[in-house]
């Protein structure tokens, strides 16, 4: 072997072996901190809202950590690569999103949950609807819920794979196993304190890389040139607005809503101490997503000057990581990188295991469950999911796909129900539980028969909506003049 040739293999496993130390250091670091918190875990309201005791900063930072996730960081620079600059609303949506969470949702819903002693959105569901509402959304959102914790796997197999040469097993299985550990231990009592960490990272990692590609450029213009992008498609490559309406509106539809009413979010948000703790809480994190949507785009299309040919456009940042960055900006890109799958997936195992525990096993299976019985089978289901997800990883072939299929499925079948039970009393549970399988119907019909294209420019879940909404207000309106005609 050529000298040359040895010195590059020894440089490339010592970068491994490097990256690998990193891991297993920032893993270790993760899950003793879950443990140490997990001491004061004695009830199943600690384990699940965190004994309703989060400030606006617990809220802000847990928030921020779960949404900065894999189709946060990955997802989006792969789509920043390939789409330039207006893949900016894939995060943009999602912090538009999260405002008329702080604003307009998240209070009411918090007050009925303190006001009712609710502890997951299943409960919610029941309260105003009845078990047969709770029971379906909880088997919807369970399959929903496994791709996208899928999609947080897939995005650290990718790290592992390149940063220290893990296979893809091996890096799906170590990914699960650390965030089920720590989960596990302290629900969201633990992990809204070891988010405060992982969002401190995760949002000094991505600036600090950003900042230092920027100036080994130079500017903003030998960015562009060296993006090498056609000069027929460099207008819209460059635009913030460049995927016209129809892809903003994509984003907007598929994004928007589920940051609205995502059980995930809304159950931390049950946590909060106040109301005040929730719109500042919620709002914060709504400037923080805005804020940072633009970092892993323009990452994207800084990997696209220097790695124009890869096939796989999600492996950008990985790249970027390895083979663009000094060593102690990649380690801290690497921990950056960890910590926003990590967090996103704890936040899915969170919205699993509450729903398993609260909607299916107490409320279905054994109703007279004390509260340790509540607190062991939450944590068995983590465990199990941690696996399941796993397995689901090996099967997808991408992050966005994963998330698409979650964020679809969850806009779909709760949106209407949920804010209809917020703002009106007269929508039933039977057209609520009508109004989920209607919208889900034609929404996963319309992207199957147009291949995920929407019709006419509109995406299938706009579709499935207003569909959905017809339905909802023809059926309440039957029930009203049924009720009317009777008395």
């Amino acid at each position: 072997m050529p000298l040359f040739r040895q010195d590059f293999v020894k440089e490339r496993l010592r970068l491994s072996m490097t990256y690998l130390l990193i891991l297993i250091g920032y893993a270790a670091l993760m899950i003793a901190l879950g443990m140490f918190w997990a001491r004061r875990v004695h009830a199943s309201s600690d384990f699940f809202v965190a004994g309703r005791g989060l400030s606006s900063g617990l809220v802000f930072s847990t928030l921020l950590a779960a949404n900065i996730g894999a189709g946060s960081t990955v997802g989006a620079t792969g789509l920043g690569y390939t789409k330039g600059l207006s893949a900016w609303w894939w995060v943009g949506s999602a912090g538009i999103g999260s405002l008329l969470l702080a604003f307009w949702v998240g209070p009411k819903i918090w007050r009925v949950a303190r006001d009712n002693n609710l502890y997951t959105v299943g409960d919610y569901l029941e309260f105003r609807y009845d078990r047969r509402v709770r029971g379906l959304v909880a088997v919807l959102l369970w399959v929903g819920a496994l791709a996208i914790l899928a999609g947080q796997l897939i995005a650290m197999e990718q790290i592992f794979k390149v940063t220290a040469g893990l296979s893809k097993v091996a890096g799906c299985l170590l990914a699960a196993a650390v965030v089920t550990v720590y989960f596990t231990a302290g629900g969201l009592l633990a992990t809204a304190r070891v988010n405060v960490l992982q969002m401190v990272v995760k949002l000094v990692g991505f600036l600090a890389a950003v900042l230092f590609l920027w100036s080994v450029k130079g500017d903003w213009q030998a960015i562009k040139q060296a993006a090498q992008v056609p000069a027929a498609q460099a207008g819209t490559y460059f635009d913030v607005f460049g995927g016209g309406l129809s892809g903003i509106l994509g984003y907007l539809a598929l994004l928007t809503p589920s940051f609205i009413v995502s059980p995930g979010l809304l159950q931390k948000i049950f946590g909060a101490r106040d109301e005040q703790a929730v719109r500042r809480g919620v709002g914060w994190n709504a400037m923080g997503l805005l804020a940072f949507a633009i970092l892993p785009v323009l990452l994207g299309v800084m990997a696209r000057g220097q790695f124009p040919d890869l096939k796989q456009a999600e492996l950008a940042l990985p790249m970027l990581l390895t083979n663009a960055l000094p060593v102690w900006l990649g380690g801290l890109m690497l921990g950056a990188l960890f910590s926003a799958e990590l967090s996103a997936a704890d936040a899915v195992l969170f919205m699993l295991t509450t729903s398993l525990s609260k909607d299916l096993y107490r409320t279905f299976l054994k109703p007279e469950a004390s509260d340790q019985d509540l607190l062991r089978v939450a944590r068995l289901t983590a465990v199990v999911c941690g696996l399941l997800g796993a397995g689901f990883a090996l099967l997808f072939g991408s992050v966005i796909s994963a998330l698409r299929i979650f964020y679809t499925l969850l806009s779909a079948a709760l949106l209407l129900p949920l804010l209809a039970g917020l703002y009106t009393r007269r929508v039933t549970a039977r057209a609520a539980l009508l109004t989920m399988l209607v919208s889900v119907g034609v929404t996963f019909l319309l992207e199957r028969l147009t291949a995920g294209a929407g019709v006419r420019g509109v995406p299938s879940l706009l579709w499935g909506t207003a569909v959905g909404l017809v339905v909802m207000l023809c059926l309440t309106w039957i029930e009203q003049r049924s009720v009317t005609i009777a008395s």
